[in-house]
């Protein structure tokens, strides 16, 4: 440790930490533009310039190293004078447009404009024009010439999206941000660079010019889309959502967010939102009252149980929808007496799994692992902010290994990769594991497995290092073998010392298997009931010809159903539902995710529900007090929450860390049946509804190429 005075007050940093790091520990605040926490250092704006002890000139405090007995000042006339000086460079070529600018209110070169700048220019000469660029439908690059050449844009290309899609070119007045190639910034991660412009040069094209930032209320809520559990800033205006940025939780998303959780929120003005309860009349639809729609639910289902047993009735439900949702869907469901409940609409296996499957370890450590492999994902796509944190793991020399169906860029470098089809994905990671039984001199697991090169280079990167990990994706849970591969994955666990675990699908996997949302006393599963084993359907939140492993087959199965209710917030599974429930989204309904670590997220509804729609655990309730189900007095969601949670009284609810468990009954088992079809697993923005109905996010470029069957 190294220990500096600081504008009079010692400070006791890190050895090889900058003057910038030391400040920020004593809380003292260096005018800044370029430098950023989870940067690298550039020092090209030179606003943080401060008076050091025995130095002949003001130095940037973010470039300059600590060392032992340093004196450094920030307010003296020294360091005050220099910063000005900056500013007022920085503002020679800078365009007097904050009137009409995005950034008006919320730029960090106003607020110290304000403290630094001038009241006039000594310079007369005509500014700096850039030309306006065309990057994609997310990001504007209209007024590049407000643009003060900090880099953090293509730092962060660099270093956190792991793709360089913008460079400076040209020097001096010439310099310019730009694609180079006149390409579009099509990374995932992109809209980051939106927050991190300290100016207006990069803005949000679906928010231009449609709201001033002191027009705006700022409330917290949590992503619904994948595993993350995202911590989010929704901005509204006249009780509409107008804008999504990162609230800053350094265990979950750090201060980032994946553009779906940033850009989706354009689906909740769509055209295609549902705001009434429909009812289908001699195959014509027409909005009703809730009365009259819960009505004819109610005597619905009463006929079919009377004609067809309890067990003719289930429900498939969708693991984007609230901890209370599906708590009251299952119970609901139970109430009447069956055990058709489920939520695994992509699953090709089915069987109970021993407790709930999870990551296994938090979502922080994954940026400080030593070594991963990681099997059936297309990490970057599929979660995009667990694949920034290996990342940074592997910038820092994580060894990162991948078994797939075919090598896909995750724009960060993988060492190792096995891309075989989904059949052969069992041999393949058997290899792995005797691999690491010769590497060890121990038994293999049993089965006939081969060893090849690869296979040996992969056990010896799991046995190296300490922080380690094995990750099971989207695909290896949707796999026909799931299981099978879950027992591999554990016995390579247990004899290299990684931890085991699933980056699970959606905002609440974890959340949905934690409350039951599946059959547990012999109902039938996702695939039994969407391929015609149900008379009475319920669809929560979610459409079976997108959102399931059937897909098309799905709205055959369920058009032989006598009623199929489908509550969702927008006009969807209208071929084959007779009843369309309007509930409503996360913005407008409070709930709680629990994502892929267990973190039970709570949040409050931030706008109210549009229309007639209201938040689907009411309408649950409201339905089971007509049909007379018990236990359904809930008054709050927060009641369903502590029900679910089995929380006492005035205590908060939380997940029982016990239930957590990827463990498989009876270990490595020759598989009983083929598994050679590919899993069926969402691309990025067909992931759930709101982000298949965002116009800009159906615009990108990944977007574009799962409408054209391209592999990312």
């Amino acid at each position: 440790m190294v220990e500096i005075e600081l504008d009079g007050q010692k400070v006791e940093v890190a050895e090889g930490c900058m003057v910038m790091h030391a400040a920020e520990k004593a809380g003292t605040y260096i005018p800044h533009f370029c430098y950023h926490k989870k940067l690298s250092i550039a020092a090209n704006c030179r606003m943080c310039l401060v008076d050091v002890e025995k130095a002949p000139k003001p130095m940037p405090a973010c470039a300059t190293p600590v060392t032992q007995g340093m004196v450094v000042r920030t307010k003296t006339d020294k360091a005050i004078k220099a910063q000005k000086s900056v500013m007022e460079f920085l503002l020679i070529n800078h365009p007097l447009d904050c009137p009409i600018c995005d950034q008006g209110g919320e730029c960090q070169l106003q607020d110290l404009a304000v403290g630094y700048g001038g009241s006039s220019s000594r310079y007369e000469e005509e500014k700096r024009v850039v030309l306006h660029k065309d990057v994609g439908p997310l990001i504007s690059m209209a007024e590049m010439s407000r643009c003060i050449h900090c880099t953090r844009c293509v730092r962060f290309g660099q270093e956190v999206a792991g793709v360089m899609e913008l460079g400076m070119i040209h020097r001096g007045e010439h310099s310019e941000i730009t694609t180079v190639a006149g390409d579009t910034v099509d990374s995932e991660l992109s809209g980051n660079m939106i927050d991190i412009c300290p100016v207006g040069a990069l803005t949000s094209k679906p928010f231009r010019y449609s709201a001033r930032s002191w027009e705006l209320s700022r409330r917290r809520s949590v992503s619904p889309h994948d595993s993350t559990g995202s911590n989010l800033i929704v901005q509204v205006k006249n009780h509409k959502v107008m804008r999504v940025v990162p609230f800053e939780n350094e265990a979950v998303n750090e201060c980032w967010i994946a553009d779906r959780d940033r850009f989706s929120y354009e689906a909740l003005n769509g055209e295609d939102r549902l705001t009434h309860p429909m009812l289908k009349q001699g195959g014509v639809w027409k909005e009703v009252d809730w009365q009259t729609a819960l009505e004819y639910v109610a005597n619905g289902l009463k006929n079919i149980r009377n004609d067809h047993g309890a067990n003719a009735i289930g429900a498939l439900v969708s693991p984007h929808s609230t901890v209370e949702e599906l708590y009251l869907a299952g119970a609901f469901v139970r109430g009447l007496g069956s055990d058709n409940v489920d939520y695994r609409l992509r699953n090709a296996e089915f069987s109970a799994p021993e407790g709930i499957r999870w990551l296994g370890t938090s979502i922080a450590s994954l940026s400080t692992l030593q070594s991963v492999l990681v099997v059936g994902s297309n990490l970057r796509k599929d979660h995009p902010l667990f694949a920034q944190r290996i990342r940074q793991a592997a910038r820092h020399g994580c060894q990162v290994s991948a078994l797939d169906s075919v090598a896909r860029d995750w724009a960060l470098p993988v060492k190792h990769v096995v891309a075989k089809s989904a059949g052969q994905w069992l041999q393949a990671l058997g290899g792995i594991a005797a691999a690491v039984a010769q590497e060890k001199g121990i038994s293999a697991p049993p089965g006939a497995w081969s060893i090849d090169d690869v296979a040996t280079a992969i056990a010896r990167s799991l046995l190296a290092g300490e922080r380690k990990a094995v990750l099971l994706g989207n695909a290896a849970a949707h796999h026909a073998h799931a299981t099978q591969l879950l027992a591999l994955a554990n016995w390579i666990g247990e004899h290299t010392g990684a931890t085991v675990g699933y980056l699970t699908e959606a905002a609440n996997t974890v959340g949905a298997q934690f409350v039951g949302a599946h059959p547990v006393s012999g109902g039938l599963n996702a695939s039994q009931m969407l391929s015609g084993g149900l008379k009475a359907a319920f669809l929560l939140n979610n459409e079976p010809v997108h959102d399931s492993a059937l897909g098309l087959r799905a709205a055959q199965g369920l058009s032989a159903a006598e009623m199929v209710v489908t509550l969702s917030p927008f006009k969807a599974n209208m071929d084959f539902s007779d009843v369309l429930l309007p509930i409503a989204p996360f913005t407008e309904t409070s709930g709680s995710f629990i994502n892929a670590e267990g973190r039970l997220q709570s949040f409050h509804a931030v706008v109210r529900p549009l229309g007639e729609a209201r938040p689907a655990w009411k309408v649950l309730r409201v339905l089971a007090n007509m049909l007379d189900v018990p236990g359904f007095d809930f008054e709050t969601s927060q009641d369903v929450l502590a029900r679910a949670t089995n929380a006492a009284p005035g205590t908060v609810a939380q997940v029982d860390t016990a239930q957590l468990s990827n463990a498989v009954a009876g270990g490595v088992v020759a598989p009983t049946r083929d598994g050679s079809g590919e899993p069926v697993v969402a691309s990025i923005y067909q992931l759930d509804g709101l982000v298949r109905r965002s116009p800009s996010l159906q615009l990108t470029a990944d977007a574009r190429m799962a409408h054209e069957g391209v592999v990312a």
